[in-house]
């Protein structure tokens, strides 16, 4: 395993996860605005909380999330879900950037990783770790790291013993030895964090 190769750490979950999983092709594109949303929802929420407003904020389009149902939905209604003001109007933003072209779903297959996250990140209320995603969950990219997300400094401290978790900055700069294959790098750090809770 190339990742075990560049850092011996990762070697006993490798072991214990197993290959990560495979890469699929782009999410077609009646996937992606839907996909962007329900990331939106899950900005700096524990998962469990998320999922619960999501499916909210699906009844409340009326059991599909698109463009149009997000716009006719509205920011109170949205709001009704329990979202609050800053995620609601950023759904709305979204579709309605989407809707005017100003965000380019349609062209992100052939957009690199960069340019996705400016195209993407143009819409207020919508960060880099949105983005970032985005492109591991729709966009299938290879090579994303997440190095903001808390999940996967949690996993690489636990993968490296460290007494604290590892700063973003930190993070960030250890990640380059793994250029090229960072998403699956990712994974195991969220994979760590996972088997860590099952084990106590």
């Amino acid at each position: 395993m190339h990742i075990a190769r560049r850092d011996q750490a990762f070697q006993s979950i490798v072991d214990l996860a197993g290959p990560p999983p495979l890469r699929r092709r782009a999410a077609p594109q009646s996937r992606r605005f839907p996909s962007l949303v329900r990331s939106i929802t899950y900005q700096l929420l524990a998962t469990s909380a998320a999922n619960t407003i999501h499916q909210r904020v699906v009844g409340a389009c009326g059991g599909e999330v698109t463009v149009a149902s997000v716009l006719d939905a509205g920011v109170e209604r949205l709001r009704g879900a329990g979202l609050n003001r800053t995620k609601a109007q950023a759904m709305i933003d979204l579709a309605g950037d989407v809707n005017e072209r100003r965000v380019r779903l349609s062209d992100h297959g052939r957009m690199s990783d960069e340019e996705i996250v400016r195209d993407v990140t143009s819409v207020r209320g919508i960060g880099p770790w949105t983005a970032q995603m985005y492109l591991i969950t729709t966009m299938a990219r290879r090579d994303v790291w997440p190095a903001g997300d808390f999940g996967v400094r949690n996993g690489w401290s636990l993968v490296h013993g460290l007494d604290e978790i590892i700063s973003e900055r930190q993070l960030r700069a250890d990640g380059d030895r793994f250029e090229g294959e960072r998403t699956a790098v990712a994974w195991y750090c969220w994979e760590a964090v996972h088997f860590s809770r099952q084990s106590k």
